[in-house]
């Protein structure tokens, strides 16, 4: 059996982080490692316990979600942080993927989204609707000004893969698409990551973005 994901979970309402515990750790391929009732707890658990995934909401006393993501993303974490919260503010969301969120969650979803959400980021990919993933990227690939440089040199079919990321498909998608297997996907994303200097597919969903805005 591999090795679980772990988790660290962060949530200042106590019922909400004791439930949102006790339903990861029903999962046979999660365990919770730590939960955190502030920002400042999550930061320590996260360097305590090196977690494959931080579970934040945005609003908490003391240091919030925000502040958390710019401290990780600062002190170049790896860890994959997905936000779980009942704002529907675009700002909120533009600020939060900005600032390294790899998913975002609605409280008000079904939990197999955030089940769903977890796994996907835990394997590099992102995790966020259809709806917020066009209309942020669309917003943050505005501001991206390197991506014609960097997308020139790679192949025909390495373009067609960072198309298809861009877009939101993940691997085994891409490769049913493109009948390919979903091994030669990998290689060819890491061959993509290696060119462009993109250290995931954000990164790489905002310089796709980013060249399809000047060419248009």
């Amino acid at each position: 059996m591999p090795n679980p994901i772990a988790i660290v979970i962060a949530d200042d309402h106590a019922v909400l982080r004791e439930s949102l515990a006790a339903l990861l750790q029903s999962q046979a391929d999660f365990e919770v490692v730590g939960a955190a009732a502030n920002g400042e707890e999550a930061l320590q658990l996260v360097q305590q316990h090196h977690p494959d995934v931080l579970v934040l909401d945005l609003f908490m006393p003391g240091s919030d979600g925000f502040e958390v993501l710019r401290t990780l993303d600062h002190a170049g974490s790896r860890v994959a942080s997905i936000v779980l919260t009942g704002s529907d503010s675009h700002d909120d969301y533009v600020r939060v993927v900005r600032l390294g969120a790899r998913g975002l969650v609605l409280k008000g979803d079904a939990p197999q989204k955030l089940l769903a959400a977890i796994r996907m980021v835990a394997e590099g990919e992102l995790a966020f609707s259809n709806e917020v993933a066009e209309s942020v990227l669309n917003v943050m690939a505005a501001d991206t000004h390197s991506g014609l440089t960097s997308m020139g040199r790679l192949s025909e079919r390495e373009r067609q893969i960072s198309y298809l990321v861009a877009r939101g498909m993940k691997n085994r998608d891409i490769a049913s698409d493109l009948k390919i297997s979903e091994n030669t996907v990998k290689r060819h994303l890491q061959s993509i990551f290696s060119k462009t200097g993109s250290r995931d597919r954000l990164d790489l969903a905002l310089l796709t973005l980013g060249e399809i805005n000047k060419a248009a």
